[in-house]
């Protein structure tokens, strides 16, 4: 996508450090000034007072919808005409461009978008009107480089969070080379952005696709739809008196948790205090982001009683779940635990399993709550409303397809050998992504710096590269929503933690 490109054949210092030497014919420009003459055209949004909310009328954006060259309908509100009226606010149009004044990363861009109705901003987003030698796709791709951003966000040290004043944001200097090199610059960013986007969509559903893998073998040995020791069915089965299970081979048992594990739902959370003892807490985040808890984690310091530490010290071949959740789905996540340690307690928001040695093996339990089987019980007893959890008596309701422990011990023995591989190359494919990602960041702050010169490039492109509607393809994970729906749930994790 950038073989070929060669730098320009000459430069001058542009004087600003984030931007080093500029191609000659370049110019530079502070951000307020690629505003055009007239009324608020380089202006804050607007603070709308809830009371003042209607239930039609004109859209208000709130600042986390916006990103770089993202745009979400999620967190629309509506204020009424009169209300538009009486507060003055300024009204934005389709290709304006909206800077973010706080956040992460602040002072990002993204193109206005043309949503059918009148639109205007909160206060911490600026709406730049360009001028008409200063193209606004083109601005966008300049304040979205990495040495700008790295930059403006060096300067910028909130108490709490980073924001940046109206006047601070428009004393920043953009590159502006000449109004056609703009075009070139955009036609070419887009077409390359484009096909980054689609490979990165395609390792994306591959990730996804080998999660549903995983989760269908994981399936299929656990209820024993194949013997793992042939790979064939087995040779009779019973109806497991249980829907969710169908049928199980002939000589298992299907067993409700309770007759089987030792259940222990911990009540130590993250306090200290001088009279108790000091132990290392494995809490909600070690289980959910890992599926063994090693001595290779960073548990959290805290405190617990004698009582406590006796009660909910963890042993290997315990499994622990998440028993409590902002969403319902992450009920019931399981980990194994591989390290054993005096000081090692399990915290708050969990369950531990504890396999009775006679009847389960802790690896086996650990797969088979990992089964789709399994989770749907726990799942559908969450209760809840804006938060989830399980009772003590849903969790041992739960029931288990229960085969013979030298079975368990050859199921557990391969999944451990199928989920590696399965692993193995979702490993590699966000490896690839994230190639893909670092190439696009630098490909970005090339271009847009005169670094590189795609002038001869833009001449080669097929017909069609320009900007257009096919960026996110229907049914497919895009990395976009991705990245925002992670950043949502990691939010919701540390709300589950404190």
């Amino acid at each position: 996508m950038s073989l070929g490109l060669k730098p320009y054949s000459a430069y001058r210092d542009s004087g600003v450090e984030w931007m080093g030497q500029v191609p000659h014919g370049w110019q530079t420009s502070k951000v307020k000034r690629l505003a055009r003459e007239g009324h608020k055209t380089f202006v804050d949004g607007d603070w709308i007072e809830s009371p003042y909310i209607a239930s039609e009328g004109i859209r208000l954006i709130q600042t986390g919808n916006i990103g770089v060259g993202v745009y979400r309908e999620q967190g629309f509100r509506y204020i009424s005409e009169d209300t538009f009226t009486a507060f003055g606010c300024t009204e934005f149009r389709p290709n304006d461009v909206l800077i973010c004044r706080l956040g992460e990363p602040v002072s990002r861009a993204c193109l206005a978008p043309d949503l059918g109705v009148r639109m205007i901003t909160s206060v911490d987003v600026c709406i730049l009107k360009p001028r008409e030698d200063a193209l606004a796709a083109y601005i966008v791709y300049a304040m979205s480089s990495s040495r700008y951003l790295d930059w403006v966000n060096s300067l910028v040290r909130g108490s709490t969070r980073d924001r940046v004043s109206r006047s601070m944001l428009g004393s920043f200097v953009l590159p502006l080379p000449p109004l056609d090199e703009q075009r070139f610059i955009v036609r070419y960013l887009d077409y390359s952005d484009r096909r980054i986007r689609s490979h990165i969509r395609a390792k994306l559903k591959l990730i996804k696709l080998l999660e549903e893998q995983k989760q269908a073998t994981i399936q299929h040995a656990v209820t024993g739809q194949i013997d793992v020791r042939t790979g064939e069915p087995y040779p009779a089965y019973k109806d497991s008196g249980v829907e969710w299970a169908g049928k199980v081979p002939e000589h298992w048992e299907v067993r409700r948790l309770r007759y089987i594990t030792d259940m222990r739902v911990s009540n130590v959370d993250k306090l200290t205090s001088e009279h108790e003892a000091a132990i290392r807490l494995c809490n909600y985040v070690d289980v959910y982001k890992n599926e063994r808890i090693t001595d290779q984690i960073e548990f959290m310091r805290a405190t617990a009683s004698e009582e406590e530490t006796e009660r909910f010290r963890l042993s290997s071949g315990d499994v622990l779940i998440t028993k409590d959740s902002e969403l319902w789905n992450d009920i019931g996540v399981p980990a194994l635990v591989e390290y054993t340690a005096p000081d090692l307690i399990c915290g708050y928001h969990l369950a531990l399993l504890r396999p009775r040695n006679a009847l389960l093996d802790g690896r086996y339990l650990f797969r088979a709550m990992q089964s789709v089987a399994v989770a749907y019980q726990l799942h559908v007893e969450a209760n809840g409303v804006t938060r989830y959890g399980l009772s003590h008596a849903a969790i041992k309701s739960v029931r288990l397809p229960v085969p013979p422990l030298p079975e368990q011990a050859s199921i557990a023995q391969y999944l451990d050998e199928a989920t590696a591989r399965f692993a193995a190359a979702g490993d590699q494919a966000r490896r690839e992504i994230s190639l893909l990602r670092e190439y696009r960041t630098r490909l970005i702050a090339d271009v847009v710096t005169g670094k590189l010169d795609v002038r001869e490039a833009v001449a080669s492109l097929p017909n069609g590269a320009d900007r257009d509607e096919d960026l996110e393809e229907e049914g497919v994970l895009n990395e976009d929503s991705e990245a925002a729906d992670g950043a949502v749930h990691e939010a919701s994790l540390e709300e589950v933690e404190t």
